[in-house]
């Protein structure tokens, strides 16, 4: 297989991309390299002075660089809506990377809606906004979502079941069970939107020592964090490499799961990776559908 780099990816000129958690990490590392090729990039988040630092980031890299900023809360459905509305009333959207993401909250919280933190974040939040998007990544020649799992999909029985953690919350069991909604959200978005220009795609970084983990709660987790950043992850800028060939690769197919490629499936070039075990499951897709519909109170047509 090639080697793939970012270096590869041909111009972006008249792309628009979104990406939620845009101001640091690994999502930042993405609209950098975006932008840099010539995508128009919105930086979606929660505090308006991140993103403002963000975007001048970028441009003091890339003076040419067109940056906009979205205050965007995926813990507030109100706040999806209103920042839904603003961007398919500024005309066709090429590109969602559905990429914030919170893990490892020591106690049981809820979102503004009253979800379980890290399922409503990183899954329905982003289910209510791709929903809402629609008409915006319609209305683009070939609109693509690129949704950012992780290796942790593959923990556990895989089951999507007491989505809300009400039975029971252990903070990392949350987190794999989001990531794993991701995955399966991004193949039944894939399978609906079969016969159309648009694709799905979803991705895992590896392993990288970025914000999220950094504002991992307890104390057992900040201790650690900088142990296994020396040891074994790597950098923000390897980690956004599979989110970035999948958002610019146009042999990338509708319904791929794409990872590095590295033994240990940590670092390298992405390849598409084997999807957790059920994931492709056509009745679980359905079902996780259903119940993000009727959570989120979003209907979502495709």
């Amino acid at each position: 297989m090639a080697t793939w780099t970012p270096a590869t990816i041909s111009s972006q000129a008249g792309r628009v991309a979104l990406i939620t958690g845009g101001n640091s990490g690994i999502g930042w590392q993405t609209a950098r390299v975006l932008a840099g090729h010539g995508a128009r990039v919105v930086l979606a988040g929660r505090h308006p002075g991140k993103l403002t630092a963000a975007a001048e980031a970028i441009r003091a890299e890339t003076p040419s660089a067109e940056v906009d900023t979205l205050v965007l809360d995926l813990g507030d459905l109100k706040s999806i809506g209103a920042a839904a509305g603003r961007v398919v009333d500024g005309g066709p959207l090429d590109l969602l990377i559905n990429n914030a993401g919170v893990m490892n909250i020591a106690e049981r919280q809820t979102t503004a809606d009253g979800f379980e933190m890290t399922f409503g974040t990183n899954h329905l939040g982003h289910f209510a906004l791709t929903a809402q998007l629609m008409p915006a990544l319609r209305a683009a020649s070939a609109g693509r979502v690129v949704t950012v799992s992780a290796i942790a999909a593959r923990w556990g029985s895989g089951e999507l079941t007491d989505l809300m953690s009400e039975q029971r919350y252990r903070p990392m069991g949350a987190y794999a069970k989001s990531k794993r909604a991701n995955i399966v959200f991004t193949v039944e978005l894939a399978r609906r939107l079969a016969g159309t220009p648009m694709t799905a795609v979803a991705v895992h970084p590896g392993a990288a020592l970025t914000n999220l983990q950094q504002h991992s709660q307890g104390t057992a987790a900040r201790l650690l964090m900088p142990l296994l950043g020396r040891l074994a992850m790597g950098s923000p800028e390897g980690a956004a490499w599979p989110s970035l060939y999948a958002a610019t690769n146009p042999m990338v197919e509708n319904g791929a799961f794409i990872g590095p490629a590295g033994r240990r499936q940590d670092s390298g070039t992405p390849k598409p990776a084997r999807l957790p075990r059920g994931a492709d499951d056509p009745a679980t897709g359905a079902a996780l559908w259903h119940d993000s519909e009727r959570l989120t109170g979003t209907p979502f047509a495709v």
